[in-house]
């Protein structure tokens, strides 16, 4: 992939110099310490929508959104109530079935279309 040299040396610079960096980056870096904090001193429990209320709470003035943002780019997630539902629990000890049939789906051409009949025959009388 080629990348235009004057693209390359935006983000070297932007490395080098943090203030270069768009006015988005600059607060987003600003107010990732702060939602961390926020975050930890609530025994991590708090979701986007209590973390945005306690920085508001605290004067920092930050859209809702923009917390959800940023806690999705940092990991941090609130403690959901209920149990989480689980319907199966795989054994990844137990080897797979062997395929008994002996099925070979090989197409012969692109876009074959397969078809199968799965009724049951009828007995007779």
């Amino acid at each position: 992939m080629q990348i235009a040299p004057s693209g390359d040396r935006l983000h070297a610079a932007r490395q080098r110099n943090p203030a270069l960096l768009p006015p988005r980056a600059q607060r987003d870096q600003q107010l990732i310490p702060h939602i961390q904090q926020v975050w930890q001193s609530n025994m991590q429990v708090y979701g986007a929508d209590k973390v945005w209320k306690q920085m508001n709470r605290e004067g920092v003035a930050v859209a809702r959104c923009t917390v959800e943002r940023l806690m999705r780019g940092l990991g941090l997630q609130g403690v959901r109530r209920g149990k989480a539902v689980r319907t199966t629990i795989p054994d990844a000890k137990v080897p797979c079935p062997l395929d008994r049939v002996g099925r070979v789906f090989k197409a012969h051409r692109p876009n074959q279309l397969w078809v199968s009949d799965f009724s049951v025959p009828q007995q007779a009388a």
